[in-house]
This record gives structure tokens, C-alpha cells and sequence, in this order.
């Protein structure tokens, strides 16, 4: 395949792991690469853009577009300090007027005409907002918050591993467990002892306590598609009753 028209590789719509640009990078070292941040709520794509001037920055989503605000809350509202995980909000001139006919959707989402994510993010020093996760998606392992993507960008960097999802999986004790949903690369031979060895780089608390090995489904845009692996995985299928913490 004649790739030589290619310059630029462009991506979003789920937080993408360095570790991806990285071996993307490996291949095509001389191709630019962007990404963009937005919701159908606030007119697609662009609130947040990161600009290919700031590859040194990979794995961020950048910083707010022309126009438009960001800010870091906490469960309260509050707006949190630089460096502080909390719900990612926007504002700007595209932002939507309301759900159609759902005032109360709306007013989940809309106010004071900010519009509430539900994306956790961080901003770092240099006011750039990095993604860690949905706030639907986060496990909340006794009393703890571990954010999956950052266990899955980590995970995705082991040869053997195409894909990776993590998900919450519940457990008598500690309400939930994070589980790894792990897709081998095709030809390739992996163990479940070879993951955990993996992980232990990682903090005790965001190593995962199961590992499946199993298809990761993604839908049409590429996202993971956790509902279905909640599903599936859930508690009328999966009951955790050991003492793994």
C-alpha cells in the first residue's frame, strides 16, 4: 500500500494512550499528529484541541479552543486545583440549548451555562487537560477511585496485548474489583501470570485483581463498549467472593 500522501494522523472520540502514539510514532516517525476533544452537546469536535505544535504533550487533549472555557469540579462543584481529578465542564459559543423535550436531562448537564461532561480530566501545570475516564466508568474499590483508562493505557503497552478494557466487577467486601478484559495480539500465547508480572509497576490498588481473556467489543466510532462488558460480566455472571484485596 502507497502511504506517501499521508502527512497526518488525527484522532479522538475515547482517550488515546501514549503508549499507542508512541508505537505509531515508531512506524511513521515523520507524520504529524493531532487530536481534538468535544461532545454532540457542544457541537462536535473542538472545544479542546490539542495542535500538532504540542506533540510533546501526547496523551493530552489539549487546551480549550478558540472561545472557549474549561474548569476541573469536584463533587460539590468546586473548582479543584491544577493537578486534582474531577469532572471535566466547558463553555462556549456552541454549546447545545437543551435536550429536546428533556428539561430535566438538561438540567443535569446545563449550569449556569457550563456544560457538565462527565468525563474526568486533569489539568496539568502548562493548562493542559488530560482525560482519565469516564466518571460512569470509574471503580470504586473500598472507598478507593481507580480510573481504568490509565490501568489500560499501561496494559496495552505489553507485546502480546492488542486491546485491553477494564471494568468494575463486584465483590462482597470491597463493593467493586477492577477486572481486565484482555484480546491477545493474533499468534501470540499470553498468561494470566505474565499480565500480573506485568503489573506490578503499577500501584497496588490499580493493579487488577481478574483478568479475562477475551474479545474487547468496540462499537462503530472505535469506542469500548463497557455497557455490554458490564453485562457480561456483571453480577448475575461474575461473583466475586474471595478475598482478593
Amino acid at each position: 500500500m502507497n502511504l506517501d500522501s499521508w502527512r497526518l494522523m488525527h484522532i479522538g472520540a475515547q482517550p488515546v494512550p501514549p503508549s499507542l502514539i508512541s508505537r505509531w510514532r515508531s512506524y511513521f516517525p515523520h507524520h504529524q499528529y493531532d487530536t481534538n476533544y468535544g461532545l454532540s452537546e457542544s457541537a462536535g469536535p473542538g472545544c479542546v484541541h490539542l495542535g500538532m505544535e504540542n506533540i510533546h504533550k501526547v496523551g493530552a487533549i489539549g487546551i480549550p479552543g478558540y472561545r472557549w472555557e474549561c474548569k476541573i469540579v469536584g463533587e460539590g462543584g468546586e473548582i479543584l486545583p491544577r493537578g486534582e481529578v474531577g469532572e471535566l465542564c466547558v463553555k462556549g459559543p456552541g454549546l447545545m440549548t437543551c435536550y429536546y423535550r428533556n428539561p430535566e436531562a438538561t438540567r443535569e448537564v446545563l449550569r449556569d451555562g457550563w456544560l457538565y461532561t462527565g468525563d474526568m480530566a486533569v489539568v496539568d501545570e502548562d493548562g493542559f487537560y488530560f482525560l482519565v475516564d469516564r466518571k460512569k466508568d470509574v471503580v470504586i474499590s473500598g472507598g478507593e477511585n481507580i480510573y481504568p483508562v490509565q490501568i489500560e493505557a499501561f496494559i496495552r503497552g505489553h507485546e502480546k496485548v492488542k486491546d485491553v478494557a477494564v471494568i468494575g466487577l463486584p465483590h462482597k467486601r470491597l463493593g467493586e474489583i477492577a477486572g481486565a478484559v484482555v484480546e491477545v495480539k493474533e499468534g501470540a500465547v499470553c498468561t494470566e501470570e505474565e499480565i500480573r508480572a506485568f503489573c506490578l509497576e503499577l500501584p497496588r490498588y490499580k493493579r487488577p485483581v481478574e483478568i479475562i481473556f477475551a474479545e474487547v467489543p468496540r462499537n462503530a466510532t472505535g469506542k469500548i463498549e463497557k455497557p455490554l462488558l458490564r453485562k457480561r460480566y456483571g453480577a448475575d455472571q461474575l461473583v466475586c467472593q474471595q478475598n482478593k484485596g
